[in-house]
């Protein structure tokens, strides 16, 4: 055997050793950290879902791939093993889920507020309404939050109950030729069952870009209903008010007070963004107070499509010296400055602004 058919061999080998490659399939770096490997899996879960793709006879096979990569690469034990040695380490492990997907938010049944449930005449237990307040910040890069849910579940218990009661008429004979209608409440009898409240964790992502008093529906996680199905889970997005950005739908606003001399000679500072990055911001021009400047693409990004992004807007105050100025600063000031009309302006700046004349 030469050197290139050994090296062949060891590759194939270790190809085999290796097992599955769980970055490739779910499409993440090897640096990618847990909650990008979550939003891989969700993405791809969404298109890969056996329940979406009853026809396609590799959608489940694909899923299982998917299931267990994402199991391995969001425990981080798993994962250091995985990184060490391949699949081969984890294979006396076994899997914990059989559907990963099943723990996250709003797969395939309404996501986005959009319903989901089928509409029918059997009868749902009452939806649960639970508001969420989110950072700008969580807003602006995603994140994943847990919720902790007490919900009640029917548990069998003993003995037997009226169930699927409804109003039927009934006819009934009073002589001869004479009849009588009325109605009554006729019911089945069904097996007892009682409520027992159950804690359950559930994972909600923070989409990039959600929106404020946004709802978000997770089907069957609301009040259960003995006879019929369960309510939905309704999750309402709040802000929390943020010391340097304002929001307005995908766009951003914010205020920088520069200092006279800042104002009059120019400057070159940076605004530190919700993810960490600076914006710069140059002008070497007079800044009068008021002015504003727009920044293309460093606004919030869109919950639809997050390769758009709003704008940011910027708004200039200036800070005037406190105290009184010397004569001799003034004098000074006045000589710098000579060429400048000091004849007042008056004019009605809620009919239309300032006079150019």
């Amino acid at each position: 055997m030469d050197f290139f058919q050994l090296l062949l061999f060891v590759f194939c080998c270790n190809s085999v050793i290796a097992g599955r490659d769980f970055y490739k399939i779910l499409g993440v770096d090897k640096k990618a950290k847990t909650n990008e490997i979550k939003r891989a899996f969700r993405k791809l879960a969404q298109k890969y879902h056996p329940d979406k793709n009853p026809d396609d006879p590799q959608a489940n096979e694909k899923f299982q791939d998917m299931s267990v990569a994402y199991e391995v690469l969001t425990d981080e034990d798993k994962r250091k093993q995985y990184d060490r040695c391949g699949e081969e380490c984890l294979k006396d492990q076994g899997s914990g889920r059989n559907d990963p997907f099943s723990d996250f938010f709003g797969f395939g049944f309404g996501f986005g507020g959009g319903g989901g449930r089928q509409n029918t005449d059997t009868p749902k237990g009452e939806d649960v309404v639970l508001k969420i307040t989110v950072t700008l910040e969580e807003l602006y890069s995603g994140n994943f939050v847990d919720i902790v849910r007490n919900k009640p579940i029917p548990k069998p218990a003993s003995g037997t109950r009226k169930c699927n009661c409804r109003r039927e008429m009934r006819t009934q004979s009073m002589g001869p030729g004479r009849f009588q209608m009325f109605e009554e409440t006729v019911c089945e009898d069904c097996p007892n069952v009682k409520l027992v409240n159950e804690e359950r964790t559930l994972e909600f992502e923070i989409q990039p870009g959600m929106r404020e008093n946004s709802e978000y529906r997770w089907v069957g996680e609301g009040e259960p209903h003995i006879d019929g199905d369960q309510g939905d889970l309704i999750i309402k997005i709040l802000t929390l008010k943020h010391d340097q950005f304002e929001r307005k739908g995908d766009d951003l606003y914010t205020n920088i007070t520069i200092s006279l001399t800042q104002a009059l000679t120019g400057f070159n500072i940076e605004i530190e963004h919700l993810d960490g990055h600076k914006v710069p911001v140059v002008r070497d021009k007079v800044t009068f107070p008021g002015a504003k400047i727009k920044k293309k693409d460093e606004g919030m990004p869109n919950v639809d499509d997050n390769t758009r992004k709003g704008d940011l807007y910027v708004t200039f105050d200036v800070a005037f010296p406190k105290g009184e100025l010397s004569q001799e600063t003034k004098a000074a000031i006045k000589e710098l400055l000579g060429g400048v009309d000091d004849k007042p302006i008056i004019y009605n700046g809620l009919r239309g602004g300032r006079p150019t004349g």
